[in-house]
């Protein structure tokens, strides 16, 4: 079953899926953030049904506390959005510090910043997704 990750940003959207054994995730691709939200879930949705995704993943910006803040409530009403659009099972997940976690990967890649805005939302979006997947596996 392939599982798609979402790192939703305020500008680009990163988007990740799952091999089909559901063990791996890989970035595939940034969407822009046009706040024309029937377009991003249409390019989304398309991007579903081109690699058979049965569930989605959406991450959940959580405060260093864990409570959910404005930035997470905007997540929450995206995944439902997302849930409604495509009618499958949308989840959740935490993903505090994935965002510094990718720019320190793509650093440490030495990978020059130009090159890093465009592909860490979806580097992002990977890192969440694998997350879970190692969650859900036991590992």
């Amino acid at each position: 079953m392939r599982i798609m990750g979402i790192d939703l940003g305020e500008k680009r959207i990163g988007v990740a899926v799952s091999d089909e054994l559901g063990w791996t995730a890989q970035g595939v691709k940034t969407l822009t953030n046009s706040g024309k939200i029937n377009e991003v879930l249409e390019e989304i949705k398309q991007l579903a049904q081109e690699f058979g995704v049965e569930r989605v993943v959406v991450g959940l910006p959580k405060n260093m506390n864990g409570t959910t803040g404005p930035q997470g409530e905007k997540a929450i009403d995206f995944a439902d959005k997302i849930s409604l659009h495509l009618g499958l099972p949308v989840e959740t997940w935490d993903e505090r510090l994935t965002s510094v976690a990718a720019e320190r990967i793509l650093v440490s890649a030495d990978m020059s910043r130009a090159k890093r805005r465009k592909v860490i939302d979806k580097m992002a979006a990977s890192i969440i997704l694998q997350d879970y997947l190692n969650a859900k596996s036991g590992k």
